[in-house]
């Protein structure tokens, strides 16, 4: 018959552990898993081993000769056997109480920050797994040895102290700057979160941990979370990065943006990144750092589409299985002449219900709305709802297509104003 014993670590911390014989072993200092043992996201962490304190002396144990009793809710932890743990699994694994107890960890579910109480554990026949963090008030008033009177307490009154768990599977630790945590950046599902939630987390997070997050995160999808993080945070996680792998990440990035966050940085490191760069983006976010605050090449896209008008629907469509563009990229879509001046604006709607060998002539809108590169930003609002558009095409002096503003950034732009004038 299966026997098992749920209990919680804050249990047996400091408890005293014997042997068979009544003999002492010594003190429970931490327990270790091995959190990466199955490939299985659904497996909770086996645990392996046991840090134990006699006298001034340390020492680590398998976990294997170990078996937890319980009795009128009190833990025993009884040894049937002294087995050294490998130098291995003493290096590799994680230690429950020293990196997770009282640690930030992330909610996946909640895709926020929490704080861990306390770790409920489970031992079945000769084995003891990691259910579940506890984040909720129960866990702290047990940490700190004063549950049960709160809880007679306020059965007086009917009321319950709240408890809250996360199962182990679906929280991600995050003190990198430990290194018993082991989290492979091919493996982690911090990779699973949307790059919103991300900068939620990083931004909720201390310099040094948002810092050592960040740089957990692959180019891709730290571009991504940079494009999301407030301007401040923007420039902390900069500042943190070497030049080169900074550089990086703002290759990644929309030129428009880069040239946000360089707006934000000291001039002297803002260049050393723009040297640092890809030539072509360089120049890009060069350019666009030339306009003045109010302009609104100051918040135009670079990146655009455009085509010639005696194209068909068919190669529009096959260029843009090629290029893969971001969707704010496919707002709005342009025709130029010969020399890139702007001729006239269609939409994918205006593909989707077009035949594949219609011209692009036939289905384009002549003469549109446009902005000029220097022109103040202060009309662009009334514009975008007047026409009801997504996106504006930027023209400058000659006619010649220099990007696009697109609604987002006019939001983003007018919800900044309106923090500044707070």
């Amino acid at each position: 018959m299966t026997s098992f014993t749920t209990f919680y670590l804050s249990r047996i911390i400091g408890e005293k552990v014997f042997d068979t014989t009544g003999k002492y072993v010594g003190t429970i200092k931490d327990l270790l898993v091995d959190a990466d043992s199955s490939t299985d996201a659904s497996a909770r962490p086996r645990v392996n081993g046991i840090k134990i304190k006699n006298e001034n002396q340390l020492a680590y144990y398998s976990f294997q000769y170990f078996h937890i009793e319980k009795l009128n809710d009190k833990i025993k932890v009884i040894c049937n056997q002294l087995s050294e743990l490998s130098t291995d699994s003493i290096e590799n694994n994680l230690y429950l109480a020293d990196t997770v107890l009282d640690k930030q960890i992330v909610d996946l579910n909640g895709r926020k920050l929490v704080r861990v109480n306390d770790i409920q554990l489970v031992s079945i026949d000769n084995d003891t797994y990691t259910i579940a963090v506890d984040v909720g008030i129960d866990g702290l008033l047990r940490r700190i040895g004063i549950d049960k009177p709160i809880k007679l307490f306020l059965s007086f009154f009917k009321t319950n102290v709240p408890a809250k768990f996360i199962l182990w599977e679906d929280v991600e630790a995050i003190d990198y700057s430990n290194m018993n945590i082991k989290l492979s950046k091919s493996h982690s599902r911090l990779q699973t979160l949307h790059p919103s939630d991300l900068a939620d987390i990083i931004e909720d997070l201390g310099r040094k941990a948002s810092a050592q997050m960040f740089s957990a995160l692959d180019e891709e999808q730290a571009a991504d979370v940079l494009e999301e993080l407030e301007t401040d945070a923007q420039v902390h996680i900069l500042e943190s990065l070497s030049i080169e792998k900074a550089a990086d990440v703002l290759d990644k990035m929309p030129a428009d943006e880069v040239a946000d966050i360089l707006d934000a940085l000291e001039s002297e490191r803002a260049e050393l990144l723009l040297n640092e760069m890809e030539k072509g983006t360089s120049q890009e976010v060069r350019d666009l750092l030339d306009y003045p605050d109010n302009a609104v090449g100051s918040i135009m896209s670079t990146d655009v589409l455009s085509f010639r008008k005696d194209i068909t629907v068919e190669d529009v469509f096959k260029e843009l299985r090629d290029q893969k563009p971001e969707s704010a990229t496919l707002y709005n879509l342009f025709v130029t002449d010969e020399n890139e001046a702007l001729l006239a604006t269609f939409s994918l709607r205006d593909l989707a219900i077009s035949t594949p060998e219609t011209k692009i002539s036939q289905i384009m809108t002549s003469s549109p709305v446009y902005l000029h590169d220097n022109q103040k930003m202060d009309e662009i609002a009334e514009i975008f709802s007047k026409y009801n558009l997504l996106a504006i095409p930027v023209i400058d002096e000659n006619n010649v297509l220099q990007g696009m503003v697109v609604i987002d950034d006019v939001v983003e732009d007018l919800i900044n104003k309106r923090r500044t004038n707070k």
